[in-house]
C-alpha cells in the first residue's frame, strides 16, 4: 500500500479509503447497500489488514447508522494509525436548523458524529455539499473553531464548484482561520468532468482529493456491458442514478476497453478502473465500497496493479470528453504559457 500526503497537510493517507456508504442500509442507502456490523467488522479488518488507514463515512449514510456500526466497530481507543472521515451538510431531522453549512448545524453535527462514532475526535471533518444561503465566514469559523477546541483534526469539502473552493480558501487566509486540505469529488474514466477546474485548482492550491464512487456506482466493474439489462442485485438493477450517463456508446467503449485490459493481465475491469485514477495527477485516495468480502478484496487489490504506459494511453484516448470553452481556446492560442495545473486539463489535447 502507497501513502500519500493530504494536500499541504503533513497527514499521510493510503491510496484506497474505505466507504461506508454500505453500512446501515436506512432509507435512501438501503439501495447501496444493509451491511450489519458483523459483516462491516470483516470488511474493516480486511481493509486494515491489507494496508488502508483511512475510512470514510457521513453522518446522512443510513441517517447516522453508518457512523454508529462504525463505532461499534472501532469505537473508544482505537487500534494505531486509524484515522476516520465524516461529513455534514443534508438534513438530519425536519427542523429549519438540520441542514447546511451554519454554525449551529455544523457544530450540532459534529457533535452528533462523534457520539455515534464513539470518539473524542474526527481526524477530516467535510463539508458535504455546497450551501448557498449560509456565509463562507461563518461556516469557516464554525470549522476552525472546531479544530481549536480538539474535536477535529484537518477540514475539507466536498461536491463544490472550483469558485466555490477558492472563495473558501480566500475567507480562510483573509480571516485567518484553518484552511481546507482536500476536496471529496466524482471523478473516473466516464465521468471526468473534474479535469475542467476541480483537478487544476487542487494542483494549484494544493489540495488533496480523495474520489467517491471511483466506478461509477459499479458501471465500471466489468460486470454491465452493452447491449445487456443491469445484472440483479446491483445498484442500477435498484435504480440508482448516479452518475448520469450522457453517452451509452462511450461508456460502453470505455467498459470494453476495461475488460479486454484486465483479461489481458488477470485481473478484474474494477481494477483497472481504480489502477487508472490512483495514478492520475492529483489524486490522493480513491474511496472504495462494497457489501461483500469478495468486492472489498477484489478492489484492494488494485493497490498494487500497475499499469504500463500503452494500457494508460488506452484508457485515456477512449474515455477523452470534449474540450469545453474556453478550454479549446486555450489550446490553440495560450499553449505557450500554460502552467502545471493548466497542463493537468489540456496536455493530452496538446499531442492531437
Amino acid at each position: 500500500m502507497e501513502y500519500r500526503l493530504l494536500g499541504r497537510s503533513g497527514l499521510k493517507i493510503s491510496t484506497i479509503t474505505m466507504g461506508t456508504m454500505t453500512f446501515g442500509g436506512v432509507g435512501w442507502a438501503k439501495t447501496v447497500g444493509a451491511v450489519g456490523v458483523a459483516e462491516a467488522r470483516k470488511l474493516v479488518d480486511m481493509c486494515l489488514d491489507a494496508g488502508v488507514n483511512f475510512i470514510d463515512t457521513a453522518d446522512v449514510y443510513s441517517s447516522g447508522a453508518s457512523e454508529e456500526i462504525l463505532g461499534e466497530i472501532i469505537g473508544g481507543p482505537r487500534k494505531k494509525g486509524v484515522m476516520v472521515a465524516t461529513k455534514a451538510r443534508f438534513p438530519m431531522g425536519s427542523g429549519p436548523n438540520d441542514a447546511g453549512n451554519s454554525r449551529y448545524h455544523l457544530i450540532e453535527a459534529c457533535e452528533a458524529s462523534l457520539r455515534r462514532m464513539k470518539t473524542d475526535v474526527i481526524d477530516l471533518y467535510q463539508i458535504h455539499e455546497w450551501d448557498g444561503q449560509t456565509p463562507l465566514e461563518e461556516t469557516m469559523e464554525a470549522l476552525d473553531t472546531l479544530i481549536r477546541q480538539g474535536k477535529v483534526r484537518y477540514i475539507g469539502c466536498s461536491n463544490f464548484s472550483a469558485w466555490h473552493i477558492m472563495k473558501a480558501l480566500g475567507v480562510s487566509e483573509k480571516d485567518k482561520r484553518e484552511r481546507f486540505v482536500s476536496q471529496q469529488i466524482h471523478y473516473t474514466l466516464e465521468t471526468r468532468d473534474a479535469e475542467n477546474e476541480l483537478i487544476p485548482v487542487s494542483i494549484d492550491q494544493g489540495l488533496g482529493i480523495l474520489v467517491w464512487s471511483p466506478i461509477a456506482g459499479g458501471l465500471l466493474s466489468g460486470k454491465h456491458r452493452r447491449n445487456q439489462a443491469a445484472p440483479e442485485g446491483t445498484r442500477q438493477f435498484a435504480g440508482w442514478t448516479e452518475p448520469p450517463i450522457r453517452d451509452e456508446d462511450r461508456l460502453w467503449n470505455i467498459v470494453d476497453a476495461l475488460v479486454e485490459i484486465g483479461e489481458s493481465r488477470g485481473v478484474s475491469a474494477a481494477q483497472v478502473a481504480l489502477s487508472w485514477l490512483i495514478g492520475r495527477k492529483g489524486v490522493t485516495s480513491v474511496i472504495i465500497g462494497g457489501r461483500t468480502e469478495a468486492q472489498f478484496r477484489d478492489n484492494l487489490a488494485s493497490a498494487d496493479l500497475k499499469l504500463n504506459a500503452e494500457e494508460r494511453k488506452r484508457l485515456d484516448d477512449v474515455s477523452l470528453p470534449w474540450l469545453q470553452y474556453p478550454y479549446w481556446h486555450q489550446r490553440n492560442t495560450a499553449s505557450d504559457r500554460l502552467g502545471e495545473a493548466d497542463l493537468s486539463l489540456l496536455g493530452p489535447y496538446l499531442q492531437k
